[in-house]
């Protein structure tokens, strides 16, 4: 279960490195920065997005994946001609994989939390 997990995260971290562009100003992969505020990086010293933000675009991503796939469908099933069943297919089983990545990611933040809320003071 956990190299499903990794597997998962490599992923998205892949995808929001293409998202991003290769423009060099990515945190490192396993930087978190504090809630509220983001962690220096880069030469020119911008900051990164904290995690609550990187949470959030990821959210909002697989929100614009779902809806991009729920349009696609209803083209589909209007008859446009620009909307074959291929790409509605693909489009709906990105919107899956996005989803279930991202209930996967929320069932390990709560088990972490809980985890941390269990150990003894």
């Amino acid at each position: 279960m956990t190299d499903a997990i990794s597997s998962i995260l490599s992923q998205i971290r892949a995808h929001e490195m293409r998202t991003r562009g290769a423009t060099g100003d990515a945190p490192a992969s396993n930087a978190i920065g504090t809630l509220g505020s983001g962690a220096t990086g880069g030469v020119n010293g911008a900051t990164a997005p904290g995690f609550q933000q990187t949470l959030a675009n990821a959210v909002e991503q697989v929100n614009q994946t779902q809806a991009n796939a729920s349009s696609l469908q209803q083209a589909f099933e209007m008859g446009d001609p620009r909307a074959d069943l291929a790409r509605v297919m693909v489009a709906m089983q990105q919107s899956q994989v996005a989803f279930r990545a991202t209930v996967e990611v929320r069932n390990r933040l709560v088990q972490a939390y809980q985890d941390v809320m269990n150990m003894p003071i």
